[in-house]
């Protein structure tokens, strides 16, 4: 038989389980739609060139990977803010993930040429000292 405690924890596991993944989830499309929305203001202000250019320029290339990096802390942070428990291992979990999809992107923009490229190699580089920013400032 099953007593009212074993019950409302089984109950709790895939609710605390869904509510982690949702948190982390959260943080990374915080990220994303930041990130997106400023490329897409710098371009339509022509700050940047033509989607699908190469963008050469260092002084460019170094303003995309400061906001990515400004944004990866604050998703992060989002992540460690709505952590159902252990905020840090929700911002870690977060930059995990982010550094797996930015080592996916590097590998697949550096042979295409369409900027340095450092500047995939320091996304993959930054996302595990910016998640664990994110967790820190949250504490």
């Amino acid at each position: 038989m099953t007593t009212r405690t074993d019950r409302s924890t089984t109950i709790a596991q895939p609710r605390r389980l869904l509510r982690s993944t949702g948190t982390v989830l959260f943080g990374f499309i915080a990220v994303v739609v930041l990130s997106l929305a400023t490329d897409e203001v710098l371009h339509v202000l022509e700050v940047y060139p033509p989607w699908g250019q190469p963008m050469h320029d260092t002084g460019l290339v170094l303003l995309a990977l400061s906001y990515r990096i400004a944004y990866a802390v604050a998703g992060s942070y989002i992540a460690a803010r709505f952590a159902p428990r252990n905020p840090m291992c929700h911002a870690m979990a977060l930059g995990v993930v982010g550094f797996v999809l930015s080592t996916a992107g590097a590998i697949a923009t550096i042979p295409m040429d369409l900027g340095p490229s450092w500047f995939p190699i320091a996304l993959v580089l930054a996302a595990l000292p910016c998640a664990w920013l994110g967790g820190v400032l949250y504490r």
